[in-house]
């Protein structure tokens, strides 16, 4: 498979107009059962055709389990500079519940042991509202992450997908359902603590010391364009086409080895554009930019969205500062609702 990435690499070398990179990320799956001589050969790979910013993010995923010593010694030695740790909860029966393969004491430790190595920039997962905590054991998460000293967070509601083992528990009535009040109170109380301990909260699930924001996100959230490689990885020119890679592992190889890349793509039109605009940029502390909206945009879908702003600004469900549109941190909770209220379809 490495191989096959490389050659995807080549072909498609030319489609980033941009061959300066600010950062670098491997996710998606589980790219930490790659061995850190794997990681470093894919990353010399990209070096070949593009520049690295001297102070380039290079993001690896992991799940604690995978981050013993043997790998973190190897990868301590690759340009690799960030860890985003699949950490969900310090807590057995949350792990439990979302069928982790890491202990509790795994998720301590795995962060502990990359502090050890070197790594200070680093970013975890925790799950909130889940059927087997409450605002005491949240508590506890948060204080928990706060002693380790982590500098960056992303937190996520739990939710129910179709097809798991958490929704045939659920309909067999092992599991109660998630609340959503209980989310709703868990939520601000993570966005109040976090802050209260020098975190700014710079998009709905995300939370980071100065200095630490995830720059990669960052792009998507700023609409800049970004490249995936590898099955399933999506792709985006910043402007009007997104691909995705297929997810079928024979299919993306045999399409390699005869020269072509497996992917499909879709034109976005400006209703597609304005819409994601919209949602990208009112789950950030940035917003919507107005000047770019009103560049970007023609005199219909710009009629249709002031006259859809109009009894949300009055009511203060949306607020415009400096230019752009904003939900206040008040309703962040129903940021996804409040946005899709202005979508045009």
């Amino acid at each position: 498979m490495l191989a096959v990435m490389k050659k995807e690499i080549f072909l498609r070398k030319d489609e980033l107009q941009n061959k300066n990179l600010q950062s670098l990320y491997f996710g998606g799956g589980t790219p930490s059962i790659l061995s850190p001589d794997e990681i470093k050969s894919l990353i010399d790979e990209v070096l070949q055709y593009f520049n690295f910013e001297k102070d380039i993010e290079i993001t690896l995923e992991a799940n604690p389990d995978d981050l013993d010593k043997n790998f973190l010694k190897g990868l301590s030695d690759s340009p690799v500079n960030r860890l985003s740790i699949g950490t969900q909860s310090f807590f057995e029966a949350d792990l439990k519940l979302m069928n982790r393969a890491h202990t509790a004491n795994e998720a301590e430790d795995s962060i502990k042991r990359s502090q050890d190595f070197g790594f200070e920039n680093l970013s975890i997962d925790l799950i909130y509202g889940s059927p087997t905590s409450n605002l005491e054991i949240w508590k506890e998460n948060l204080n928990k992450t706060i002693a380790l000293e982590v500098p960056h967070i992303s937190s996520y509601a739990l939710t129910v997908e179709p097809k798991t083992a958490l929704e045939n528990w659920i309909s067999k009535g092992k599991v109660i359902s998630p609340k959503e009040e209980e989310q709703n109170l868990e939520f601000y109380y993570l966005s109040d603590f976090l802050k209260d301990n020098g975190f700014e909260h710079y998009e709905v699930s995300n939370f980071a010391k100065p200095g630490f924001y995830s720059r990669h996100n960052s792009s998507y959230w700023k609409y800049k364009e970004y490249l995936g490689i590898g099955p399933s990885a999506h792709s985006y020119n910043g402007f009007d086409i997104r691909s995705w890679n297929v997810a079928n592992n024979q299919q993306y190889i045999k399409k390699l080895n005869s020269g072509f890349v497996a992917k499909e793509e879709e034109i976005l039109s400006q209703k597609d554009q304005f819409n994601e605009m919209i949602m990208i940029g009112l789950r950030t502390t940035w917003g919507v930019d107005l000047n770019r909206l009103h560049d970007k945009f023609n005199g219909e879908i710009l009629e249709y969205f002031q006259t859809e702003i109009k009894s949300k600004l009055e009511e203060e469900i949306l607020i415009i500062e400096e230019n752009h549109l904003k939900i206040p941190e008040k309703h962040w909770f129903m940021a996804d609702g409040i946005a899709a209220d202005l979508f045009m379809v």
